[in-house]
């Protein structure tokens, strides 16, 4: 066994750690009548709950625990020594507007960067009890059947020739700040299926072939980084709108086809 894939190996087993440690604070408190602050200051409703905060520290503290000379980057609690070769991109509740309604899509984020590249990633949901993770050869979706038994199998994007065929996801058009929104609106009038709501999780539906397309704005690195290697492992294609690194945030189209991006990027930006 190389060097490169002992660390993957251990890598993989850490994940579960990590969703372990962050499902044991947040599954309690979903559904509990949990209260929120605002941290916006004044802006757009930005909701934060004990459940964010605890379960990122949780992380924050079997990363640098296990691997010191890792940097860490966390929605809650900021960057640690974020020019480290190998760092760890934390979102412990993506969706937290979504948890504090209630609604089960939402999901806990963890990406690896090395040298600034996303190498693996994790979408973890425990209330459906199903885990998305990557790392650098494949995606896989571990899950229950229909008999409850545990289930895995190998994320695959679906193929899709054109908009008009496409399946579009969105969290909300409402959140596409003006001047880029007129610019969405134009790809989703084109497409045959707009739907709407999800957050982490409509990448996943793209990554399972159940959707076509994801087109969001305003993100920022620990909103998408863990979800790169989801859709590029399972086929598809991710960048910003303008074509560049998606892993920098902003302005975000995936898909699950080239074809249907190249439609998308050319409307976007036309």
């Amino acid at each position: 066994m190389t060097s490169n894939q002992k660390n993957n190996h251990d890598f993989n087993g850490f994940f579960h750690e990590l969703v372990t440690a962050s499902a044991e604070i947040i599954l309690p408190l979903f559904r509990s009548g949990l209260q929120s602050e605002d941290k916006s200051e004044g802006k757009v409703f930005d909701p934060v709950t004990i459940a964010d905060r605890e379960s990122e520290a949780a992380m924050r503290a079997l990363i640098s625990a296990r691997y010191p000379e890792h940097g860490i980057m966390g929605e809650e609690f900021g960057y640690a020594n974020e020019g480290a070769e190998y760092v760890w991109v934390l979102d412990p509740i993506d969706g937290t507007k979504s948890f504090i309604s209630g609604s089960p899509l939402w999901g806990t984020l963890v990406g690896l960067l090395h040298h600034g590249k996303p190498i693996a990633g994790m979408l973890n949901q425990p209330f459906t009890r199903e885990l998305f993770i990557a790392d650098e050869h494949s995606a896989q979706w571990h899950g229950l059947d229909a008999n409850s038994n545990r289930e895995s199998r190998r994320l695959k994007t679906r193929p899709c020739a054109t908009l008009e065929t496409a399946t579009l996801l969105t969290t909300s058009p409402y959140l596409i700040a003006d001047g880029l929104r007129e610019k969405y609106l134009k790809v989703q009038e084109k497409v045959r299926l707009p739907r709407f709501g999800g957050d982490c999780y409509i990448y996943a539906q793209l990554a399972m072939g159940t959707a076509d397309l994801v087109i969001e704005a305003g993100l920022k690195p620990h909103d998408i980084v863990a979800l790169i290697p989801l859709i590029e492992r399972a086929g598809g294609i991710i960048t910003r709108w303008d074509g560049g690194d998606a892993a920098k945030g902003g302005a975000i189209v995936a898909a699950g086809d080239q074809r249907v991006h190249a439609q998308a990027l050319a409307l976007l930006n036309s």
